[in-house]
C-alpha cells in the first residue's frame, strides 16, 4: 500500500512562537488531532557540534542523534544539513498541566485555558534518571516552586560521590556550582524536582540521579507559567501513535536500558494500532511501520490511511 501524503495542518495555524533558542508555543490541537510541530531542516555552521545545534533550537541531545544517525555529533562539518525532530505525537494521557513521557525524554505542559485566548500547548526536552537512579512515573502535583534553591543532597547520594573521591557537603548553596541552577519545582513523589542546570549540555540524557533537568532557559520560561498544584503525569511510552487528518502516525523512541528486554516495540505497536483501528477504520502500511520500528527515530511517519 502507498500512503497518501498526510495533510499538514498551516503553519500559521500551528505555530505561535518563532523556532530558536526556545521552546515553540503551539495551538493545542482538538482532541482528534495527535501531532503538534513541524520536522525542520538547518545547516551545520563551521565549529558546530550536533549538541551546540540541539541546544541552539531546544532539541535534547539524545533527540538530535536519534534524528542524524549518519552525522558526526562532533563535527558535522559546515554546510552539513541536520534534521530538527521538532514535530511530536502527544503521549497518551489526559491533556492538562504537565505530562512527562520519560522514554522520549520530553515534558509537554498544557497551561489552563484563559477565557478569550487561545489554548496552547508547550514542549521542552528534559534529562531523566539514568538506569540505577529511574525518575519514578505516575500522578504527582507540583507542591512547591523555589527561585535559587539551595541543595540538601540526600545521603545516598553523598555517599556516591564520596566513593568517587568527590565528597559533598551538607547544603550546596545556590550560585553558579548549584546543580538545581536558578530554578526548582518540587513534585509531589518525595525527593523529586523539575529543575534547572548548571550543565545544559546533559539536557535530552539520562544523566540525573531521578530528577528532570531542563535548559536553563526553558525552566526559567516554564517556571513562572506553572502554580502549585498543577498535576504532573509522568509516563513511559516507546511507542505513541496518532492522527493528523485521515493519516494515522507512529512515533518509536528506543526504550529505556532496563525496559529493552521486556518491551517488545512490535507488539507495543500493534496493540495500540488494533485499538485504534476498533474506533476508525484504516489500511495499514505494514513496510513503513517496520521502517519507523527499526529506525527508533523519535520522529512521527505516517503508517495508516482512513478508509
Amino acid at each position: 500500500m502507498r500512503l497518501k501524503r498526510a495533510r499538514a495542518l498551516p503553519a500559521a495555524a500551528l505555530l505561535l512562537a518563532p523556532a530558536g533558542a526556545h521552546a515553540e508555543t503551539l495551538i493545542r490541537p482538538p482532541l482528534d488531532v495527535d501531532l503538534i510541530g513541524q520536522v525542520r531542516y538547518v545547516e551545520a555552521q563551521p565549529e558546530d557540534t550536533l549538541l551546540d545545534i540541539a541546544r541552539r533550537h531546544d532539541i535534547g541531545q539524545d533527540e538530535i542523534l536519534h534524528a542524524n544517525p549518519q552525522v558526526d555529533r562532533w563535527l558535522p562539518r559546515a554546510g552539513t544539513q541536520v534534521v530538527l525532530p521538532a514535530r511530536h505525537i502527544l503521549p497518551l494521557a489526559k491533556r492538562e498541566g504537565l505530562i512527562l513521557n520519560v522514554a522520549e525524554m520530553r515534558l509537554y505542559y498544557f497551561p489552563p485555558s484563559q477565557a478569550g485566548e487561545t489554548d496552547v500547548v508547550q514542549t521542552y526536552p528534559v534529562s531523566v534518571g539514568r538506569m540505577d537512579w529511574d525518575t519514578p512515573q505516575g500522578t504527582t502535583r507540583i507542591v512547591a516552586k523555589t527561585r535559587n534553591p539551595s541543595w540538601r543532597p540526600p545521603e545516598s547520594i553523598k555517599q556516591e560521590h564520596a566513593a568517587d573521591g568527590d565528597p559533598l557537603p551538607d547544603v550546596v548553596p545556590a550560585g553558579p556550582d548549584n546543580p538545581l541552577g536558578k530554578y526548582a519545582m518540587r513534585l509531589g513523589l518525595p525527593g523529586y524536582l523539575i529543575h534547572s542546570t548548571n550543565k545544559p549540555f546533559g539536557v535530552g540524557m539520562r544523566v540525573t540521579h531521578g530528577c528532570v533537568r531542563m535548559y536553563p532557559e526553558d525552566i526559567e520560561r516554564l517556571f513562572p507559567q506553572v502554580p502549585v498544584n498543577t498535576p504532573v503525569q509522568i509516563v513511559n511510552q516507546p511507542v505513541k501513535v496518532g492522527w493528523l487528518g485521515a493519516t494515522l502516525f507512529i512515533e518509536i523512541h528506543p526504550p529505556l536500558e532496563e525496559d529493552r528486554e521486556k518491551i517488545n516495540l512490535m507488539a507495543r505497536a500493534m496493540d495500540l494500532i488494533n485499538k485504534e483501528r476498533a474506533r476508525r477504520p484504516f489500511a495499514l502500511d505494514g513496510a513503513a511501520l517496520n521502517r519507523a520500528i527499526k529506525s527508533q527515530d523519535g520522529m512521527p511517519a505516517p503508517i495508516g490511511q482512513a478508509e
